[in-house]
């Protein structure tokens, strides 16, 4: 009976005990191998990677940013040559000028995708720290006012004006059927991209059409600018409205140049695109309003605006809500 007790067979309980404390012993020292990889250390290894804490302009911005060592970016990342992806890799006017921008403060400006209509929502939120979407800095935007129904839905943004764009029309290469500025879009059909300044000017200019007893233009608004684009080549429509970069941009890319031709002329309701931050963020506003200024000085600003060929939008002077 003594030596039954004291000898146990092979698949006994000691040699899964050792089993056991061998597992734990390889796991201890698999996670000291990898690291700590819980949310708050993952997120501190990337802070440490993206920071530069003696980059100008560092100290200017809030200690929660300092300490994250990166901002969230709201943007529609389908708007060529603003912002669009290349190879999976973010590019455009707006990536090149936050990419300047966070030399200067010593963070990273991570771009988010998502529709544009969106992105004063996300801000709401909290999801963006702010946003660079080609965005048209207008009153209503910084009163956070629906362009749509006048009614008040949030704080609103403040603005750090960049650039000084218009909105501009083209048509098929060669069929304008009859388009040749806004005042002859009355009875027409127009493509705009959902929630921007074209398509408040075309429902504007719609409503001007009806009131000269003339029929109503016929307005087709799409999630980007791609799609809008998209039913033009098509013959849906018979002319699109973009920001005049944009339009620009098609006109001569698309189809090597053979598939659009601008009409109307000079752009229409020039305004400052702005990049737009939430009220009450007084000290991140000003930090990238001084990042912007500096990128300006340094050349860098010029330099963007040469690359995609839009020098004609710089502007003279770093303002904030200069929209009307």
């Amino acid at each position: 009976m003594t030596a039954s007790t004291t000898r146990l067979p092979a698949t006994g309980r000691p040699r899964r005990a050792l089993a056991a404390a061998a597992a734990a012993v390889a796991s201890l020292t698999l996670l000291s191998a990898c690291g700590d990889q819980t949310d708050a250390a993952i997120a501190k290894r990337e802070a440490q990677k993206n920071r530069n804490v003696n980059a100008p302009l560092f100290g200017k911005l809030p200690k929660s940013v300092q300490e994250k060592g990166m901002l969230q970016v709201g943007s529609d990342i389908t708007y060529k040559p603003v912002e669009f992806r290349s190879d999976g890799k973010v590019e455009g006017i707006d990536p090149d000028l936050a990419e300047a921008m966070s030399k200067e403060l010593g963070i990273k400006l991570n771009f988010n995708n998502a529709t544009f209509d969106t992105l004063m929502g996300g801000l709401k939120s909290k999801r963006y720290d702010l946003a660079m979407s080609a965005m048209t800095d207008t009153k209503e935007r910084q009163q956070g006012i629906d362009s749509n129904t006048g009614k008040k839905i949030g704080q609103g943004v403040d603005f750090i004006d960049y650039l000084d764009v218009g909105v501009s029309l083209y048509t098929r290469k060669g069929k304008t059927n009859g388009v040749d500025g806004w005042e002859t879009l009355c009875g027409k059909k127009i493509a705009v991209q959902r929630g921007t300044v074209s398509h408040d000017l075309a429902k504007d200019k719609s409503t001007a059409c009806e009131g000269n007893g003339e029929q109503p233009i016929s307005i087709e608004a799409f999630d980007n600018d791609s799609e809008a684009q998209t039913r033009l080549r098509t013959g849906g429509v018979d002319a699109v409205s973009s920001d005049y970069p944009v339009a620009a941009y098609a006109v001569q890319v698309s189809g090597k140049g053979n598939d659009f031709q601008m009409v109307g002329g000079a752009p229409l309701k020039a305004a400052p695109y702005g990049i737009a931050v939430p009220k009450g963020q007084e000290q991140l506003r000003d930090a990238l309003k001084a990042a912007l200024e500096r990128v300006i000085r340094n050349g860098s600003y010029a330099k963007v605006l040469e690359k995609w060929d839009i020098k004609d939008a710089a502007v003279k002077e770093v303002k904030l809500n200069g929209g009307s």
